[in-house]
């Protein structure tokens, strides 16, 4: 029996973990839409709100599971979403938006519960979109790059006993790519210049919520690392991410070639 929690625990990767997890272990499921809240009640988890915009909301998610336990064994760190679009048109503040719910929450999150995390491991859900290669989700892959950066020096610096594992998957079938659509909706109808290319992107995304690898793999991957006593820092999930960081180690000129020219192919 062990203490588990995890964020983003209502969809996707996050859902899935919760039910593998809260079979045989106490877990906090977070959540920010209050209309799942009697659903993780009868998962039999500990529901806790965590808006990852809200700086607040993070410190009193922080604050309420500190109130109930002493002790974590596992920091799941799932939640996320995506900003899209060509970056030359983007708001500056999407991005920071952002790294505001990919990044800078779950940092803050995890200083706060660290003190709880001794002999723990904090399990970060990143994503081959780290290796910096796909155009037209640059935030995206630039706040799970700064996630993966952070947090991997967090492991080299820190004195306390906490593993710190980055788990990279490819393309996923979760909500995640339809509910990315509709969150960059006013990216998509005005991306001036970029027409074919958002069509192309949104195309792309309903393709990917299908046939991409099924989430069970990733929570496989989750589930042996939560039992191993030294994981690796990393670990890359599908052929389609082995492949994004194999091609990511290309000279940076080369890279932007190919992908500008697969990009040109693709939007034919």
């Amino acid at each position: 029996m062990k203490i588990i929690v995890i964020t983003g625990a209502t969809s996707g990767i996050g859902k899935a973990l919760l039910e593998y997890f809260v079979k045989n272990n106490t877990v906090f499921a977070g959540y920010r839409n209050e209309d799942y809240l009697d659903e993780l009640e009868k998962t039999g988890a500990i529901p806790f709100y965590i808006n990852m915009s809200d700086e607040v909301s993070v410190r009193q998610a922080a604050a309420f599971i500190k109130s109930k336990t002493d002790k974590i064994d596992t920091l799941i760190n799932a939640a996320g979403c995506v900003v899209a679009g060509a970056v030359e048109n983007l708001d500056i503040s999407r991005i920071k938006e952002q790294f505001n719910v990919n990044t800078f929450a779950h940092l803050d999150f995890s200083q706060r519960l660290l003190e709880l995390l001794s002999g723990g491991k904090i399990i970060n859900i990143s994503s081959m979109s780290s290796f910096g290669i796909f155009p037209f989700v640059a935030p995206y892959c630039a706040s799970k790059r700064a996630l993966d950066i952070l947090f991997n020096s967090l492991s080299c610096e820190t004195k306390r006993d906490v593993k710190v594992v980055s788990v990279k998957p490819g393309v996923i079938a979760t909500p995640l790519w339809n509910k990315s659509i509709e969150l960059n909706r006013s990216s998509i109808n005005n991306s001036s210049g970029f027409e074919n290319e958002m069509r192309y992107m949104v195309k792309n995304a309903q393709q990917n919520s299908i046939k991409g690898l099924d989430v069970l793999k990733v929570v496989e991957i989750i589930a042996k690392i939560d039992r191993m006593e030294n994981p690796k820092p990393s670990y890359t999930v599908g052929f389609d991410a082995k492949l994004a960081e194999i091609i990511s180690k290309l000279p940076q000129g080369v890279l932007n070639r190919l992908i500008k020219y697969g990009l040109s192919v693709k939007i034919r």
